[in-house]
């Protein structure tokens, strides 16, 4: 099901939207979960919760941006090289 017009909803344009909804999925939403291990967070008053969501999206988007394509392998890096690290936030 589809609220797309008829004349816009061709079987390829369903399926790139299909796809570009699952990239995101992939992209964010898994590494989120299994890097950041998001579902055991005991993070749970006010407005914390959304803020350490935005923490997790902000990290993963200035790793991506910095080339890297394995998350967890990256925050490891970072993890112990300090100088490389505040260079890449822009301290």
């Amino acid at each position: 099901m589809s609220s797309l017009p008829a004349h816009t909803a061709s079987p390829a344009r369903l399926l790139e939207l299909v796809r570009g909804h699952w990239a995101i999925e992939n992209r964010v939403h898994y590494v989120r979960d299994r890097t950041f291990d998001e579902d055991r967070s005991q993070v749970r008053k006010r407005a914390a919760p959304q803020l350490m969501a935005s923490l997790r999206n902000l990290a993963i988007s200035l790793l991506r941006l910095a080339g890297a394509t394995n998350i967890a392998a990256a925050l490891r890096h970072c993890s112990r090289h300090g100088r490389e690290t505040r260079r890449l936030i822009g301290l």
